[in-house]
């Protein structure tokens, strides 16, 4: 696993959330990227109970990643994060007098992987509730594990199909000493996906016109 970005694609004006997943799929087609599969990244979001001190619960989120389809990872709020088996979710069910599932808030990530060169690409749809809330972008610079070493080269990649919705280097790589690795268990990836939900999930409550 290389040095990984995970983007917010705004809806383009005047289009709905497919349309515009279209219109990304086709720039990369017109790149030469090949269609390679399907990828689901998904989100639940837990409640710690029985908080003494008054103060509020921190928020648990266990989230899973079809690239790693034996491991789910759990991320508490502000940290640690911890990578367990799949069936860590049959435990959360047994631990349900310390953690309550927040019902409702389930988040879904779905779409196509592209094939471009060292780039592994993927475009999806990210839904709650049955319903579109955005659009997000994977891009993988598979060659490379060092971020400072790759950055500008995989800015320049997505500037050819994303315009001037390229990201600015993520946050999770920004706090970072230069030239320390990217963590191969993907614990940065799940990372950005989970600040792109969250800041969907925020996107919504002004209502916002996404569908």
């Amino acid at each position: 696993m290389g040095v990984t970005c995970v983007c917010h694609v705004p809806v383009a004006e005047g289009k709905s959330v497919q349309q515009t997943v279209d219109i990304v799929h086709k720039k990369l087609e017109q790149l030469g990227a090949v269609k390679h599969g399907s990828f689901c990244v998904d989100c639940e979001t837990y409640h710690a109970t029985g908080n003494a001190s008054g103060q509020p619960s921190k928020l648990l989120y266990v989230m899973h990643n079809s690239e790693t389809p034996l491991s789910c990872m759990a991320l508490f709020e502000g940290g640690p994060c911890l990578i367990a088996d799949a069936n860590f979710d049959v435990l959360m069910v047994k631990l349900k007098s310390h953690f309550q599932n927040a019902k409702g808030h389930k988040v879904e990530c779905r779409g196509s992987r592209y094939r471009y060169c060292d780039f592994l690409i993927k475009v999806g749809t990210v839904t709650m509730s049955s319903s579109a809330r955005g659009i997000s972008v994977e891009v993988e610079y598979c060659p490379c594990i060092v971020p400072g070493d790759c950055w500008n080269l995989m800015k320049e990649f997505m500037l050819s199909f994303l315009g001037t919705n390229v990201p600015e280097l993520p946050s999770v790589f920004a706090a970072k000493p230069e030239g320390l690795f990217a963590p191969a268990d993907c614990v940065d990836t799940m990372t950005q996906y989970l600040e792109l939900f969250n800041k969907l999930r925020k996107l919504q409550i002004s209502g916002s016109n996404v569908r």
